[in-house]
């Protein structure tokens, strides 16, 4: 259930407690959360009693409205937590008034190739440089990224071009490195149900990207959000990466633009689209770009490449330099209707 307080109540630290006890009184679980006008709370739990429960707060006069959520994603839902989330990045805001756009190459391969990337990125107007140091491949013989190596090589590009740094995590014990080198941590698309994974960087502070898995739907995508922000923690994105269909003639995988509005509808977690991983083809990315603005995403995060046929990994999906200028100079227009929109709807809550 979501429980909304009424004004008077939101602001009365004695009427919020008696509210709690109820809810404690039926042996369920008490989340809370206190707006700029009201005070939520969400009620964790199953059974007769959650409807015992229900029909006793709905006659508190502290009380506004009882919502029973039978959507088990209470955390991320927009029920819960009605305004837009938003977090600081490096002096701008995620799910802000900007459009933030996180760029790089899929893998870390020297320190010449990420510090010419992120030259690129910084002057580009790019936000966040991108790279992986470790690498899931379909292949076991495939490159499998340079590890703490390439960690060390995406910071020291990220802290000379003054851009904070985004790099995937494969593994539990991957986490304390790749959280004390990186600025954001991503979960990739293979992970996106590995749980044990989940509940471990819901542990960490830096920001989270999750990925949607290849074949997943949006109910089972905000269940693993679920498991990162349900303790708690705020600072998490989603990433719109494509989605596996009947049709790989021409592209990689089939990029779910209507998953942005329907996940703006759902959720109050910032939207990420990845263009490169679903088209597969670069020829395809800069239409998919400006249609990740259209569609009201909050950011891109692009594959980009010194000379994409020798890329280690993912070449035919990186834009070249001269691409991801052009691209980026295709995306001014739509950038600025952006800003304007968001600045009529946008009220966000920064955490």
């Amino acid at each position: 259930m979501i429980v909304t307080l009424k004004g008077w109540a939101s602001r009365d630290a004695e009427a919020i407690e008696r509210v709690e006890a109820v809810i404690r009184e039926h042996e369920l679980e008490v989340h809370e959360k206190r707006g700029t006008e009201y005070t939520v709370i969400a009620v964790i739990g199953v059974g007769d009693n959650v409807s015992a429960c229900q029909i006793q707060l709905e006659a508190m006069d502290e009380v506004w409205k009882v919502q029973r959520i039978s959507n088990p994603n209470k955390f991320v839902s927009r029920a819960y937590h009605t305004q837009n989330t938003a977090f600081p990045l490096n002096g701008h805001v995620l799910g802000g008034p900007e459009f933030i756009v996180m760029a790089g190459p899929c893998s870390i391969e020297s320190e010449p190739q990420i510090m010419a990337c992120a030259e690129v990125v910084a002057d580009c107007g790019g936000h966040v440089l991108r790279g992986g140091a470790f690498k899931p491949r379909s292949s076991p013989y495939a490159f499998q990224g340079l590890g703490l190596d390439g960690l060390k090589l995406l910071r020291r590009a990220g802290d000379q071009f003054g851009l904070p740094v985004i790099t995937e995590a494969l593994a539990i014990e991957d986490l304390p490195l790749v959280e004390e080198w990186a600025d954001i941590i991503q979960i990739g698309a293979r992970n996106m149900q590995n749980f044990r994974l989940l509940e471990a960087v819901s542990r960490c502070k830096k920001p989270v990207m999750l990925k949607r898995g290849i074949a997943s739907d949006v109910d089972e995508w905000l269940g693993s959000a679920e498991y990162i922000v349900r303790p708690g923690k705020t600072n998490v994105m989603l990433c719109e990466r494509g989605i596996r269909t009947s049709d790989r003639t021409y592209t990689r995988n089939t990029l779910d633009i209507q998953a942005v509005p329907v996940l703006r509808e759902l959720t109050h977690l910032p939207i990420i689209v990845d263009p490169s991983h679903a088209a597969g083809r670069r020829a395809y990315i800069p239409a998919m770009m400006r249609a990740a603005v259209a569609a009201g995403a909050d950011g891109i995060i692009v594959e980009m490449h010194p000379d994409p046929p020798k890329a280690k990994s993912d070449g035919a999906q990186s834009l070249s330099f001269p691409e991801f200028r052009a691209a980026m100079t295709l995306l001014v227009p739509y950038l600025r209707l952006f800003a304007e929109e968001r600045a009529v709807t946008l009220d966000p809550i920064v955490v």
